[in-house]
Order: C-alpha cells, then structure tokens, then sequence
C-alpha cells in the first residue's frame, strides 16, 4: 500500500493481520486504518490501541435500521427455500 493508504475493514478480522497493521501504522508504512472487526474479538492488541492514526468501531458497521432489516428479511428466504424443498439462497456449507 502506498504511505497515504488508509485500509479499511469491515468483513473479518482475520482478513487483516494485525501485528502486521500495527507494524505499518507505527512506522507510517500507510497513513492509517479504519476497522469495525478485529482478529480475535472483543479483544484488541494493544499495539494497535495506542496508534494515532486508526479509528476502531465496536463491530457497528452493519447497524443501521436498513441493513438489519435486510438482514432479517434474508433470513425468511432462507428459511422458506429450505422448508419448500428448494436450495437456501445463502447456503453454507
């Protein structure tokens, strides 16, 4: 990433390496970090807690009124595909 990069994450905590991140943010490696999810939640390396230049969420990034009631409404599909004998949507396997 160049020196003025910020590095956004809001998927998975275990997509960014944060040893690695607070490494990048300490020596200005990138300009900063945003993160709504961390690796091993709720807990926080403190390496990262003291860097100036990232802004951490309480893993908030989906809450908005909008997103969960999508959220809720994927559900129900999921759950009538299945109970219809259809393949569910968002099948995991």
């Amino acid at each position: 990433m160049r020196p003025d990069a910020f590095l956004i994450n809001t998927a998975r905590g275990e997509v960014v390496d944060e040893h690695a991140l607070a490494q990048a943010l300490w020596f200005g490696t990138i300009g900063g970090a945003g993160l709504d999810v961390f690796e091993r939640e709720p807990s926080i390396p403190p390496e990262l807690l003291g860097a100036d230049n990232l802004v951490l969420l309480p893993h908030l990034g989906s809450a908005t009124r909008e997103t969960r009631e999508a959220m809720g409404l994927r559900v129900m599909e999921n759950l009538t595909a299945f109970f219809d004998g259809r393949p569910p949507p968002d099948r995991v396997a």
